[in-house]
């Protein structure tokens, strides 16, 4: 369904891109490597005296990051009814969510290898997965909501970025998209439970027109993980030279 004004897919991707980007220097720089330094690291006097400035700032780039999911959801279901090879889309998810892994982990928890928690691109390779099953098994109700269930439970006991909370987004934009206005409001109430920023989104998703826009595809799907790296390199590695210089 398009709206009668103009954002297109394009720019959804980049308003997405631009706003993770800041949550994840909220989440990769200023928590992983500033906030929870260790009492024994060098930082840690520098940073206890600038503590609360910080931490304060740091909200403010998660509140302004919370935006980047729902967007990266909703470009996924268009993505799912655009795609001329599903098959083909949940590889490229797949093999992504492999690549992105361990500078995920790097990231956000310092190690290389933390099974704990894993990348966005699961929860969405698990959210494509979900509505191409229930698109499938349109008339079956009951097979429908079996690959629900059966989508949420695998985010959930495989740690994945969003969860539960993810695959069912995924799954309410999915079965509301012929209905532009119910979809926004739908969206913004199921993250107004989660978390509150997160349905400004929903205002751009209402003005999307349906146009794909110019973007280079294989940009955005290695810009996740190379950006992850990048933080990762800077809070380990210039970070600490700069602060003890």
């Amino acid at each position: 369904m398009k709206s009668r004004f103009g954002i297109s897919g394009s720019e959804l991707k980049w308003i997405a891109v631009i706003t993770m980007v800041i949550d994840h220097f909220g989440a990769c720089i200023l928590e992983n490597f500033v906030l929870n330094v260790h009492g024994n690291s060098p930082l840690a006097g520098v940073f206890s005296e600038q503590w609360d400035a910080i931490y304060s700032f740091d909200r403010i780039l998660r509140c302004v990051g919370r935006v980047a999911f729902p967007l990266f959801c909703f470009l996924l279901v268009e993505g799912f009814f655009h795609t001329r090879d599903v098959k083909r889309y949940a590889l490229r998810l797949g093999l992504f969510a492999l690549i992105s892994e361990i500078p995920f982990d790097l990231a956000v928890r310092g190690v290389p290898f933390a099974w704990s928690y894993q990348n966005v691109y699961f929860t969405l390779l698990i959210g494509l997965l979900t509505i191409w099953f229930m698109e499938e098994k349109k008339k079956q109700w009951w097979l429908r909501m079996a690959g629900f269930f059966i989508g949420c439970g695998a985010a959930y006991l495989l740690h994945t970025d969003y969860d539960v909370f993810g695959v069912a987004l995924i799954a309410l934009l999915y079965l509301l998209r012929e209905q532009r206005l119910v979809q926004s409001v739908g969206g913004a109430l199921v993250c107004l439970w989660e978390e509150w920023p997160a349905i400004f989104a929903f205002v751009l998703t209402y003005f999307y027109d349906g146009r794909r826009g110019r973007q280079s595809k294989w940009f955005f799907y290695w810009f996740y993980p190379a950006h992850l790296l990048l933080y990762y390199l800077i809070g380990a590695y210039l970070l600490p030279g700069i602060w003890l210089a």
